[in-house]
């Protein structure tokens, strides 16, 4: 099992940037793929980004292609979020997740086993 703690979430102006970080704890970090999620209010969760478990091989939303960048770093049990030109329909509860199983697209979040608790991202004037 391991455990995910999302951070850096907040409130920043339209064309801004942010930078999220999810620490795990538990199992080894390596043996999972990751995933960043996000929920809007009355909205269904929705995939952001994916990477796999080496960083070879990375995953983005058509909504964040170009603006949103996802890394890891195996070695401290990482996997972070770099938001650049936010926009506010990029504003909900970010998740970070983790993929156990490895045996579909990673897109979807039935694929995952383990959820953080999430961090709330407002992009507003």
């Amino acid at each position: 099992q391991v455990q995910l703690v999302e951070s850096g979430g907040g409130l920043v102006q339209p064309g801004g940037s942010l930078r999220l970080s999810c620490a795990a704890s538990g199992r080894t970090f390596s043996s999972y793929a990751m995933g960043w999620f996000r929920q809007a209010p009355g909205k269904e969760r929705e995939f952001v980004a994916r990477i796999s478990r080496s960083g070879g091989r990375i995953v983005y939303a058509d909504s964040v292609k170009g603006r949103f960048r996802i890394s890891r770093d195996n070695a401290k049990n990482t996997v972070t979020l770099q938001m650049n030109s936010l926009k506010p329909e990029d504003t909900g509860v970010y998740f970070c997740a983790a993929d156990e199983v490895l045996s579909g697209t990673g897109l979807s979040p039935s694929e995952y086993d383990y959820w953080g608790q999430g961090t709330q991202v407002t992009v507003s004037s």
